[in-house]
C-alpha cells in the first residue's frame, strides 16, 4: 500500500537569484519582518526542501515575522552549474553564503543554522564573518579528521585519480524507475523517516528526465575527493574566531563514531569545539544524522528556545 504523501503546512516560495555567476535556488517562507532572518543550509547530497519538516514544527509565534530562507547549494536541488564541473571547493560555499546573505539581509546579522556539510560551511562562515552571524546552530557538522603534511601526495593522486573515473562514468549516481523507488531509497538509507515524509521529499530530492527515470538532484563530481587536506589548526582558528552563541547538536546514534570508528572521535569534536567562546551541547534522543527528519518537533524546540 503507497504511503500518503506528506503535505506541508507551510508551503515554501520558490525562487532563484543570482550568485556570483550561478543562478541560486532558494526556498522561502514568511516575508522579511522585525525579526533577524533564519537561513537553514543543507548537508551534502540533500537540498533545501529537506527543512521543510522543521520549518513546520516551528511555533507561529516563532515564525511570525520572520522571514526563513533555504538554499539549495552550488550542485545540488536546482541550483545547476553554468557548465559541466568536475570539482566542488569547500570555499565556494562560504562566499555563496556570503552573497546570498547580501542579498536577503543586507547588513542585518542572521541565525544561521547548518546540517552536515552545512554545518561546518556556518562553523568556518561564523569564524570569517563573526558580525553577521547572530545565533549559530550546527546539526552534526563535525567537521574532518586532522590530517598531517605528509598526506598531501596520496590525497593529490587519489583526486587525479578520481576526475578520470568521473570522466569515465564511474561516479555517476544511481537512477529510479519512479518516485516510489526514491522514497524507498530514502527510507532505506533512514529507516526513522516515514513513508509519507519520504514520499514527499522524494519529489524535492529526485526529479524524472527525459528518458522517464528519477535522478538525484546532485552531482556526481562531489563525490570526488577534495584535493586540498582538511587542516584542524585552521579550523580551530576560524572556531575561536566565532563571536555569536554556538548550539552544537549531535544525534544520539553517534554518527561521527560509525564513519570514522577511531580515526575521529567525539571527544576529539569536543574539544575542537572547546575553542569556540560560547558553545553549548545538546543531544536529540531517537534520531541519527539526519535529526531534522527524525525529529524536527524536538529539534524545532531546541532551535527556537536557542535563537528566540
Amino acid at each position: 500500500m503507497q504511503a500518503t504523501t506528506y503535505q506541508a503546512l507551510r508551503p515554501a516560495h520558490s525562487s532563484f537569484v543570482p550568485i556570483r555567476t550561478l543562478r541560486y535556488h532558494v526556498r522561502t517562507w514568511g516575508t522579511p519582518g522585525s525579526l533577524p532572518p533564519l537561513v537553514l543550509l543543507h548537508g551534502w547530497m540533500d537540498v533545501g526542501a529537506s527543512w521543510q519538516f522543521i520549518v513546520d514544527a516551528l511555533a507561529d509565534a516563532f515564525v511570525q515575522g520572520r522571514h526563513i530562507i533555504a538554499p539549495d547549494w552550488r550542485g545540488f536541488g536546482r541550483t545547476a552549474m553554468p557548465a559541466p564541473c568536475d570539482s566542488y571547493h569547500f570555499a565556494d560555499y562560504l562566499a555563496d553564503l556570503d552573497r546570498l546573505l547580501d542579498h536577503f539581509a543586507g547588513d542585518r546579522a542572521v541565525d544561521l543554522v547548518g546540517h552536515s556539510m552545512g554545518g561546518n560551511v556556518v562553523m568556518h562562515y561564523a569564524g570569517a564573518r563573526p558580525a553577521r552571524v547572530r545565533r549559530l546552530v550546527n546539526l552534526e557538522g563535525f567537521g574532518l579528521p586532522a590530517t598531517t603534511p605528509q598526506q598531501a601526495p596520496q590525497r593529490l593522486a587519489q583526486w587525479m585519480d578520481e576526475l578520470r573515473a568521473f570522466e569515465r562514468g564511474a561516479l555517476d549516481l544511481k537512477s529510479y524507475a519512479s518516485a516510489t523507488e526514491v522514497a524507498q531509497r530514502l527510507t532505506k538509507t533512514n529507516p526513522r523517516l516515514a513513508p509519507g515524509k519520504a514520499a514527499w521529499l522524494a519529489q524535492h530530492w529526485a526529479a524524472e528526465q527525459a528518458d522517464g527515470r528519477w535522478r538525484i538532484l546532485g552531482d556526481a563530481a562531489h563525490k570526488i575527493t577534495n584535493p586540498h587536506l582538511f587542516r584542524a589548526e585552521e579550523a580551530g582558528a576560524l572556531y575561536a574566531a566565532i563571536t555569536a552563541p554556538v548550539l552544537a547538536v549531535e544525534a544520539s546514534s553517534d554518527s561521527l563514531t560509525q564513519w570514522w570508528k577511531d580515526k575521529y572521535t567525539l571527544a576529539e569534536y569536543h574539544q575542537r569545539l572547546a575553542q569556540v567562546r560560547d558553545c553549548r551541547i545538546a543531544v536529540l534522543p531517537d534520531c541519527g544524522h539526519m535529526l531534522h527528519h527524525d525529529q524536527p518537533e524536538a529539534l524545532a524546540r531546541l532551535l527556537q528556545d536557542f535563537v528566540a
